[in-house]
């Protein structure tokens, strides 16, 4: 969705109407695809099994095992749900060729709309669902509800996400926000604008960039008033938002609020919350967007006449704001290129929260149980962290080492995973 849109800007075309609402009705579908495998697959072990609970049994069959296989069944189905109506839409799943300068490839079938009106129903009921399970499961145990309010996943820094018109939360178009810790703007950019806002710092030891605030500068990895850190996930959405533009997820957005009792939220356990409501409210987007006439109109792309130059194209992917910058030769062909993944957004909050979780919960003396691996884990997995698009490499593990080290700075335990 990002590339689309930068491609657009490169050819300077406008997409016809229809196009724009196909692109984010197939973008709200796999948004509930993804925050459903996050949730489900990797979040909710942590909490519906325990923290502390063996890896054997910490997973989606230990998920299941609790909840019922009803449960796990329909988070199957509406997984399954989600890709065939990507299919019907674009053609594939996973990486369609269907984004084109101008527009997309194909309308939408009338047959296929009536289809995917069907699945509605159960995509709202679904992410209805999530929530009660989070209510049931985490917020009436009073052992995970002070996880989540306690200080061992908090981080105080800036927040940025997309914002509509009206100021809700949007994950396709929209002006970019930033708010500081106690909520006020200090930045608002538009997507030809991101250089003049944001830069990246380097560090030797990572091929990870850590971007940050221009306008602050780079001031290490610090939290608090005047940082210039910024995060870029589901609860920074909701912090920088005035309220989502859907019902039922606006009366999440203000529970969730309520019961914190204050806005910025700086606890990071309530990403997972986010993410739940972020579910519910892609489903009911989803389902205003099928049911707008608009949807059919055969007119869904523009041929570009400009000659190519430069594009920005700027979308929330789940993990966090994506921007996509290309510049080309007069053919089209890309001579330079520049991708801020969410991840990347995420990695210097990324890289503190596991610092301060490490810290917190290593016993005294060096003492290292299980359960500490799998909470210094949890804070990085709040992120829903993809490494291998923020690197460009695939290491095909999840390497993770603890090294306890004394006042002298000398290595007296390891442990490793």
């Amino acid at each position: 969705m990002a590339s689309g849109k930068a491609v657009d800007a490169v050819y300077k075309v406008k997409i016809p109407a229809a196009a724009a609402k196909l692109r984010e009705l197939y973008y709200m579908a796999h948004y509930i695809h993804s925050h459903t495998a996050h949730f489900y697959a990797l979040a909710a072990p942590d909490f519906v099994v325990g923290p502390d609970a063996p890896p054997a049994e910490r997973n989606i069959l230990g998920l299941v095992n609790k909840v019922g296989i009803d449960i796990g069944r329909e988070v199957i189905r509406q997984r399954e749900i989600t890709q065939i109506i990507q299919q019907m839409i674009g053609g594939r799943a996973t990486h369609p060729v269907w984004n084109l300068p101008g527009g997309v490839t194909r309308a939408l079938a009338r047959e296929d709309r009536e289809t995917i009106k069907g699945y509605v129903p159960g995509l709202v009921q679904f992410g209805e669902l999530g929530l009660k399970l989070f209510d049931d499961l985490v917020l009436r145990n009073k052992g995970y509800l002070d996880l989540i309010l306690g200080d061992g996943y908090e981080l105080v820094t800036n927040y940025m996400g997309l914002v509509d018109d009206k100021n809700r939360v949007t994950f396709y178009d929209g002006t970019v926000r930033v708010v500081d810790p106690d909520g006020v703007e200090i930045d608002r950019y538009r997507e030809s604008e991101y250089l003049e806002h944001v830069a990246e710092h380097v560090e030797p030891y990572t091929y990870l960039k850590f971007p940050y605030l221009k306008k602050l500068g780079w001031q290490g990895f610090k939290e608090g008033k005047g940082t210039s850190i910024f995060q870029a996930a589901p609860l920074a959405r909701f912090n920088v938002a005035s309220g989502m533009a859907t019902p039922k997820a606006q009366a999440a957005y203000e529970k969730m609020f309520a019961t914190f009792g204050r806005k910025p939220v700086h606890k990071l356990m309530g990403m997972h919350w986010a993410r739940l409501i972020e579910l519910l409210y892609a489903a009911e987007r989803l389902a205003e967007l099928i049911k707008d006439e608009e949807i059919l109109d055969p007119n869904v792309r523009v041929i570009p006449s400009s000659t190519p130059s430069e594009g920005v194209g700027i979308v929330e992917a789940p993990r966090g704001t994506l921007t996509h910058h290309y510049v080309t030769d007069s053919r089209g062909i890309v001579t330079r290129a520049n991708l801020i993944v969410g991840t990347t957004n995420n990695n210097a909050p990324i890289s503190m929260a596991v610092t301060k979780a490490a810290k917190k919960f290593v016993g005294a003396g060096g003492e290292i149980r299980e359960g500490l691996l799998n909470r210094v884990e949890m804070a990085f997995r709040i992120y829903d962290p993809c490494f291998s698009c923020a690197t460009h490499s695939l290491p095909g593990q999840m390497p993770l080492v603890i090294e306890i080290k004394n006042a002298a700075g000398e290595t007296i335990r390891t442990v490793s995973r």
